[in-house]
């Protein structure tokens, strides 16, 4: 239902193309050496084909197409073989594909992005539907056109069928554990010396990060949605491996511009191969549509977090975060993360309160899709910890670097190239550390 709509919207929007040079003429009685069709008597050869049900041929001519030097050409050959692809040979992913390359080329066509919102809405990707349909409004539609996108921006963001993401990657690191570079530590009784797993240890090694999710409608406006989601960090040297995994489920709420989702669930999480800590988690989460191109996110979370490693760590915890998110253009956009949290645990030199702020950019460029994220994060321990002279207090700095690569793919997934550079600043030595960590690998392309 949603779908169609919006592909009567993409219809509304859509103009002619250019119309291919027309066949030269020969004079009359001049012998043909050889039968060579022009892209307009291609178009037209494809259309019959298809017409007929021969889709293969028709296939065959539109794909010919897509590598003609002119632009106009192979752009509408891509949006037509898009079109058969995804009704005809029901090949959605690879009819988004193309029309994902006909917007590394001309990002400002509106149609193009409404077929796009179209296919991922059929395949399940409500997210990457909206944000199509509000970099069409930032390109600028008519006004009964866009009335109509900020109804089904409305109905996108109420419904959610099965899908899922995945990232896989091979990951250096210079500090895999996230600790100290000195060599001894101070405390209330002297220095100790740290052993070599205690202090920073570079590696490489593999990254796996999903999630799956599923929805059960229950009424229009209400919804059931579970979701599973994990990572894994894996090294040569077991004792650094890090693994977590968490479902939840819950009821979500939609109407017009606002969607409320509440959650629960367990979580583990396993570190060097040991389980590390359990826990049980509420959240509520909501978030509201801001004119034609932003959104604002925010959401509230309680835990109870058991720590199998140290006892003393063992507590409830709680934190809020807050967020915005706006397209600019058609290919350029941003937005800011806040959050606040609060760790509770059975000793007060490991209780700590903290909040972060995190900006974000990303800008599409040719076939690739660039990401820079800031982080700023405080966090201040109750009391100082009876082992060392100081409270702990952090200042923590990071910046990341993504890009993905539309251009080379795997199926659905595009290769992804990821720097991350870390700086933590502590009262307490054994917590001060840098990090420099790069990813290369794949990624959902949509």
């Amino acid at each position: 239902m949603i779908a169609a709509g919006i592909a009567i919207l993409a219809s509304a929007v859509a103009t002619e193309p250019p119309a291919p040079p027309a066949p030269e003429e020969k004079p009359a009685g001049e012998p043909a050496v050889r039968a060579r069709l022009t892209p307009a008597q291609l178009f037209d050869f494809a259309a019959r084909a298809a017409a007929q049900g021969d889709t293969k041929t028709a296939e065959a001519a539109l794909h010919a197409l897509t590598g003609n030097p002119d632009r106009d050409i192979r752009n509408e050959a891509r949006f037509r073989l898009a079109k058969l692809l995804s009704g005809p040979l029901k090949r959605k992913a690879e009819a988004a594909i193309l029309l994902r390359h006909i917007l590394d080329e001309t990002p400002n066509a509106a149609p193009v992005r409404l077929e796009l919102a179209r296919l991922d809405a059929e395949m399940g990707h409500m997210g990457a539907a909206a944000r199509e349909l509000r970099a069409a409004q930032a390109i600028g539609l008519p006004p009964e056109v866009s009335r109509t996108v900020r109804f089904y921006q409305q109905a996108l963001d109420a419904m959610r069928p099965i899908g899922g993401s995945i990232e896989l990657a091979i990951a250096p690191d210079s500090n895999v554990n996230r600790a100290t570079t000195a060599s001894a530590l101070n405390t209330v009784i002297g220095d100790f010396t740290l052993s070599r797993d205690a202090r920073a240890t570079s590696g490489i090694g593999g990254i796996a990060r999903g999630q799956a999710f599923a929805r059960v409608p229950i009424d229009p406006r209400f919804t059931l949605l579970a979701r599973l989601s994990g990572s894994a960090s894996l090294y040569r040297d077991p004792e650094f491996d890090d693994v977590i995994v968490a479902p939840q489920v819950g009821p979500e709420w939609a109407k017009g511009p606002d969607r409320i989702s509440l959650s629960a669930g367990p979580g583990w999480r396993w570190y060097g191969g040991t389980p590390y800590t359990f826990s049980v988690s509420e959240a509520l989460d909501w978030q509201h549509r801001l004119g034609k191109r932003g959104q604002i996110r925010a959401g509230l979370s309680h835990a109870f977090v058991k720590n199998s490693l140290n006892t003393l760590e063992t507590g409830v915890a709680w934190g809020g975060t807050l967020g915005l998110d706006r397209a600019f253009s058609a290919r350029f956009g941003g937005g800011m993360m806040v959050n606040a949290n609060r760790q509770g645990a059975r000793d007060a030199g490991y209780a700590t309160t903290g909040f972060g702020v995190s900006p974000y950019l990303f800008r599409e460029v040719g076939h690739a899709t660039l990401t820079a994220t800031l982080s700023y994060g405080h966090l201040a321990a109750d009391d100082r910890l009876d082992l060392f002279t100081d409270r702990r207090v952090d200042n923590a700095y990071g910046l990341s670097l993504a890009a993905t690569l539309r251009q080379i793919r795997v199926g659905s997934l595009s290769p992804l190239i990821r720097l991350r550079l870390d700086r933590n600043q502590s009262t307490v030595q054994i917590y001060d550390y840098k990090r420099v960590a790069g990813e290369v690998g794949l990624a959902s392309a949509f």
